[in-house]
């Protein structure tokens, strides 16, 4: 099996770069910010950093193909560099600190593309989060220096701390009462947003944490951190991995329960 340590050193070098060009906008007051015709807004910072990391990879894997957030997909074959320049631009924009940049390199397989390297780098918290197949989850300053990750024991909902973004979403796809029945089953719950919840799930600081609807690149990275740190991360349908358009994931311990009370649509 191949050891994807070159592609996640790879991936860190990508990501130093790219922090360097969003932290040096973040919080600038001339930072121009456009809205999609999803209504959602990108800034120029969002555009420069997957710009960069393209033209990096193309340069280092020029036979892998690139889908990004801002630019779409580049390229065919087996190997797919999968990236989100800032996930939280809304945070981004209005100098919240938790946005990170995701890269995930993934690999065709049985039932699709599987993430195999992913790195979710935080900058303005000074955090960074990675994994590769068969290695396990780190997180810490660089490779040299980590500390490796581990989701929680906690084997009950009433103990459990559930992580969310925000509760719209779950309204607009008729899911609302089973995410309502959810919290009031679980010890405590916060809504922290995009791509952390999952890293505290990673860390174990979290049990369970899900979204209503997300695209491949919100997930591709945080789902393999996720799994290599002991976890599982699945669609609301059950479905393994970041494919299914919204996502689940946990200790593994409360998997089946937290899907019971937010799979169904009523």
């Amino acid at each position: 099996m191949p050891d994807y340590l070159d592609d996640l050193r790879l991936a860190h070098v990508l990501a130093d770069a790219a922090d360097a060009t969003t932290m040096e906008r973040f919080k600038a007051l001339d930072l121009k910010v456009e809205t999609k015709p999803d209504m959602t807004p990108v800034s120029e910072a969002d555009k420069a950093a997957e710009e960069l990391i393209r033209g990096q990879l193309q340069r280092a894997r020029p036979r892998d193909a690139i889908l990004g957030e801002e630019y779409g997909l580049e390229g065919s074959g087996p190997r797919r560099w999968v990236i989100d320049p800032i996930d939280g631009t809304k945070n981004y924009v209005r100098g919240v600190p938790v946005w990170a940049t995701l890269i995930a390199l993934m690999e065709a397989a049985e039932g699709g593309y599987q993430p195999v390297v992913g790195l979710v780098s935080a900058p303005a918290l000074g955090r960074r989060w990675w994994a590769a197949k068969g290695h396990g989850a780190f997180t810490g300053r660089s490779l040299t220096s980590a500390t490796r990750m581990h989701v929680s024991g906690v084997n009950g909902l009433a103990d459990a701390s559930f992580a969310y973004s925000s509760l719209s979403g779950w309204e607009e796809q008729g899911r609302l009462d089973g995410f309502l029945d959810l919290t009031r089953q679980v010890w405590r719950t916060r809504a922290y947003g995009d791509f952390w919840p999952y890293m505290m799930v990673a860390e174990g600081s979290v049990d369970i944490c899900a979204e209503p609807e997300l695209s491949l690149w919100d997930m591709a990275a945080t789902a393999i951190v996720v799994t290599e740190a002991g976890g599982s991360f699945t669609g609301l349908d059950g479905r393994p991995g970041p494919h299914s358009g919204n996502a689940a994931a946990s200790n593994g311990l409360l998997h089946d329960e937290m899907l019971g009370y937010l799979g169904g649509r009523r």
